[in-house]
């Protein structure tokens, strides 16, 4: 690895800089910090691959090891990074309905539509 400078934050990493799996070697450049800096929260790193099939890979925030100025290293070995994932949409909404919220009985409408739904 080569030097990778003072350690840092994510808030600071920058397009392009390399990402090396624990055992040392070079898994690729970061794409996108993937964050919500308002409330200080670490969702992970997309890299772009440079060996092998390549392509855009998504490690977790729990896999990041450390962070410098110039680099990222995973907690994970080079065999554990080359499974995984592709990056995909995240959802990012949730849905309630009546049924999550328990407590109280359900009404006759309720109770029937569960039975055409095939909830109940």
């Amino acid at each position: 690895m080569e030097n990778m400078g003072e350690p840092s934050s994510y808030l600071t990493v920058s397009k392009g800089v390399p990402v090396y799996s624990s055992d040392g070697e070079n898994l690729g450049r970061v794409v996108q910090v993937l964050s919500a800096p308002n409330i200080d929260m670490f969702d992970g790193v997309i890299f772009d691959t440079t060996a092998g099939p390549g392509g855009h890979r998504f490690v977790d925030a729990p896999e990041v090891g450390e962070i410098f100025e110039n680099g990222i290293v995973l907690k994970i070995d080079a065999a554990a990074a080359a499974a995984l994932p592709r990056p995909d949409a995240n959802p990012g909404s949730l849905a309630v309905n009546p049924a999550d919220l328990g407590g109280a009985k359900r009404g006759f409408l309720g109770r029937t539509w569960d039975r055409l739904s095939g909830r109940g």
